[in-house]
């Protein structure tokens, strides 16, 4: 299996100017993913909930306060946005998980604007196939795997669905995208990879076996929600913050431990018209990187 050492790019929403994307640990990641001894230890000794457990706690140990330093300087994380100093948190994991200072992610208050539950880098997808596959990364995610239910993917049946991917220096926590109600939230087991594009390339139907979360959102402007959590690579734990009961736009659902994660929202049909640019970048596999409580549709 010999090495992809193409550049990873995205389009940067805000600036509009094409990125090359930091890689997280990147020489260990294609280590992991493009080597057949990496991929082995890989699947031998990490991809489970024990080593991830351990990895989890282990972040969570005050010993890592001194890594925040050097992560936001890696990175370029705006220490203006955090809700406290740096030195505040009491473990690294405390600090990935961050909150940000009020009104650093304003939601847009049009009723009629749907807006982004979190930070990271999108694609969309306006009309799924009657089979209900997810045209993912080259490979198609079949939403009844997704969703580990024939019954629950049927309202979703030639609707849109939305990917967000969040890197390890994004903003951990998400939203709720609208005003509704969220019902109670179902834990699916599965394994523990990376869903970075190098991993995803190797490993196609991560989303469908990686360890998931899903939310039934009943959305008030845009029908019903498939609202999906999922899992990756020493990511310990997906927290879930709300009660479920009626919830208000922009209002913390939950965040992602140390790690980086993905967040996909189903759509019934013709619920979301998805914004132009998006549309057309989605559809040339190119990401962008969007920020939570920004506009990324509207009601048809």
């Amino acid at each position: 299996m010999s090495p992809a050492r193409t550049n990873l790019c995205y389009r940067d929403r805000q600036t509009g100017a094409i990125v090359t994307e930091p890689i997280f640990a990147e020489t260990t990641l294609r280590w992991f993913y493009e080597t057949v001894l990496g991929f082995q230890v890989l699947n031998v000794f990490l991809n489970n909930r024990v080593f991830c457990s351990l990895y989890g706690w282990w972040q969570n140990s005050p010993s890592t306060c001194t890594k925040i330093p050097e992560f936001v300087s890696c990175y370029g994380i705006n220490l203006e946005e955090v809700e406290l100093s740096w030195d505040c948190y009491p473990s690294f994991n405390a600090f990935f998980s961050r909150r940000l200072k009020p009104g650093v992610r304003p939601f847009v208050t049009q009723s009629e604007i749907f807006c982004s539950p979190c930070d990271g880098k999108v694609l969309v997808y306006p009309q799924l196939q009657d089979d209900t596959l997810i045209p993912i990364k080259g490979s198609s995610i079949s939403i009844a795997s997704l969703l580990d239910s024939e019954v629950a993917a049927q309202p979703y049946v030639g609707g849109s669905a939305l990917v967000i991917r969040l890197a390890p220096y994004d903003y951990h926590r998400f939203h709720f995208p609208d005003d509704g109600k969220a019902n109670l939230t179902k834990a699916i087991k599965g394994e523990y990879h990376s869903v970075n594009p190098i991993a995803l390339a190797r490993v196609p139907g991560t989303f469908c076996r990686n360890k998931r979360t899903v939310t039934d959102f009943n959305s008030k402007h845009f029908g019903r929600i498939a609202y999906i959590e999922i899992g990756a690579l020493t990511v310990a734990s997906i927290v879930q913050t709300y009660t479920p009961a009626c919830v208000k736009k922009g209002q913390e659902k939950g965040y992602f431990q140390y790690g980086g994660s993905t967040l996909v929202l189903l759509f019934e049909p013709k619920s979301i018209t998805f914004d132009s640019d998006l549309i057309k970048d989605s559809a040339n596999g190119l990401e962008v990187h969007v920020l939570t409580g920004s506009q990324l549709g509207k009601q048809p």
